[in-house]
């Protein structure tokens, strides 16, 4: 019984050890399995697109690396690419406002809308994109996608009515859909903006939203629905959308009338008016607007310059807002680019 026992105890201490690897010989070469989270950190790698034009509007596009200059918080940095190449992989954020005061124009921004994808989403890899629309809510209506038909066929079922939560928009975008590969390096991402910038319904400001594109790197556009040469409040927030992410903002419908004077103060007098609203004429001259604006967004989303660079302090997280400034050596030049970024902590 005892000489059972004390084998039952032999065995059983021999277990114990062999479990925490004691009286063992451990295996050739046995590369140790992690204890925990495997932490990789990565330098942080900053792109900005950058858009150059002459005082006419007109892009430049012959410039090389040794013309720019780019400045992190007023501090030189050294770029580590350097592109100039056309047909630049993208994914693209359609937001069509569905607000009440669309209804106007509605069927002219949802061909414009339709023009704009179908352009932009040419069957090819490296072009993706998706669809929100917004009223009162927002709703992603088209998750990501490099097929232009669902797209285009959603936008010809929308309907206008409601409020206006572009600010929503905006942040679903940056935060709930489906990404693509190498975002936001390659593809780049692009908002743009089919609306008059007004907010009536977001439960997100333009201050959060601003924030939350800088960090996701995200351009945004605008083709604003303000027609008739008059403009609203919420131009200016859109504006600022898009000028501190490096867009900018087309508007179609105001130079329609920039021949006539008074328009919207004069009443009905017929010699006033360069095209009589409901003819062959004002309907051309509308087409041909926003055909022309949509040539100017889809031509620079496409053809812009890319540069990016490694931050001299090793993109070390901060949390705190990167000011940007781009300057290229020539004089007499626009040059649009992003105002800033945040830095993200390492992966």
């Amino acid at each position: 019984m005892i000489a059972s026992m004390l084998l039952q105890r032999l065995a059983l201490g021999t277990f114990v050890l062999a479990a925490f690897g004691f009286g063992q010989a451990p295996p050739a070469e046995q590369t140790p399995e992690p204890s925990g989270p495997t932490i990789r950190l990565q330098v942080e790698e900053v792109i900005v697109p950058v858009t150059v034009t002459d005082p006419k509007g007109r892009f430049i596009s012959n410039l090389e690396q040794k013309d720019f200059e780019i400045l992190e918080d007023n501090k030189p940095q050294k770029m580590s690419y350097f592109s100039r190449e056309r047909a630049q992989p993208v994914v693209v954020g359609f937001l069509m406002d569905l607000s009440n005061t669309s209804r106007a124009q509605w069927k002219n921004f949802q061909n414009a809308a339709t023009e704009l994808v179908l352009t932009l989403l040419p069957g090819k890899d490296q072009f993706s994109g998706y669809l929100i629309g917004y009223g009162s809510k927002s709703e992603l209506m088209v998750n990501t996608t490099t097929d232009a038909e669902p797209i285009v066929n959603k936008i010809r079922e929308m309907k206008p009515g409601g409020g206006a939560a572009l600010y929503d928009s905006i942040y679903i975008a940056c935060t709930n859909r489906a990404l693509v590969k190498g975002e936001p390096i390659e593809p780049r991402r692009i908002i743009i903006v089919i609306g008059d910038g007004n907010d009536n319904a977001s439960t997100k400001t333009l201050a959060e939203v601003l924030e939350v594109a800088q960090k996701n790197l995200v351009t945004i556009y605008g083709i604003s629905t303000s027609a008739y040469g008059t403009l609203n409040d919420g131009d200016e927030n859109l504006v600022k959308l898009a000028e501190e992410t490096g867009g900018r903002v087309e508007y179609p419908l105001q130079d329609i009338y920039k021949d006539v004077q008074g328009f919207a103060s004069v009443p009905s007098d017929e010699g006033n008016f360069a095209f009589k609203v409901g003819t062959g004429g004002f309907a051309s001259a509308m087409s041909s607007a926003i055909f022309h604006s949509i040539a100017n967004i889809a031509g620079e989303v496409t053809t812009q310059y890319i540069l990016r660079y490694i931050p001299s302090d090793n993109g070390t997280p901060t949390g705190k807002f990167r000011s940007l400034n781009v300057k290229v050596a020539l004089p007499d030049v626009k040059v649009r680019a992003r105002k800033g970024y945040y830095p993200t902590a390492p992966q």
